[in-house]
């Protein structure tokens, strides 16, 4: 089972579509409930994380951890706080562009890919990059399937990018359960 975190009006053949009204990632009893009978072997999840703090991040990405079958993943996008882009960096910051319309309204925080590993090691998880833009503002970029998770804001699928110039990046990492850890 692979299964879509806050989806939105996402879908994808073969992944199951979550709202936060149905699989809230900080409700462990939401997860109890969806995956008593089976654990997913993957989770997807775009632009999620930023509308969480950096603590309740860590609980969900525990959340993940706990209910992703043995070997399985979680890959995460968020917006990127290195990317040097004044637009970009308006549109994504805490609260957004001021408003309360916009989905950027409810940001909490702004990751770096520092800070976003962090959360996803600390809930146990191994992190492995696969876009991000550094301290410097260079952006990094490893191949990755998009079978095993599309991401529409990245370099390959974002319309705002082209072969000159970026327009549109997030951070993304895939988050693998190396083993299991019983609490």
């Amino acid at each position: 089972m692979k299964v879509i975190l806050g989806a939105g009006n996402t879908s994808y053949d073969g992944w199951i579509s979550t709202q936060e009204n149905e699989l809230n990632l900080l409700c462990r009893s939401d997860f109890e409930r969806m995956f008593s009978d089976e654990k997913p072997t993957a989770f997807l999840a775009e632009h999620v994380w930023e509308h969480m703090t950096f603590e309740e991040g860590i609980i969900a990405a525990k959340n993940c951890y706990d209910f992703l079958a043995s070997g399985g993943y979680l890959r995460v996008a968020v917006p990127d706080r290195n990317f040097h882009n004044e637009w970009y960096q308006n549109m994504v910051q805490v609260g957004g562009n001021g408003d309360p319309n916009h989905p950027a309204f409810t940001h909490k925080i702004v990751y770096d890919y520092i800070t976003l590993s962090e959360v996803f090691t600390r809930a146990g998880f191994a992190v492995e990059l696969l876009e991000y833009c550094d301290e410097d503002g260079v952006f990094h970029y490893k191949y990755w399937n998009e079978q095993d998770g599309r991401i529409g804001r990245s370099l390959r699928f974002d319309t705002r990018n082209t072969d000159t110039s970026l327009g549109m990046v997030s951070i993304i990492l895939d988050a693998k359960k190396v083993k299991n850890i019983e609490y």
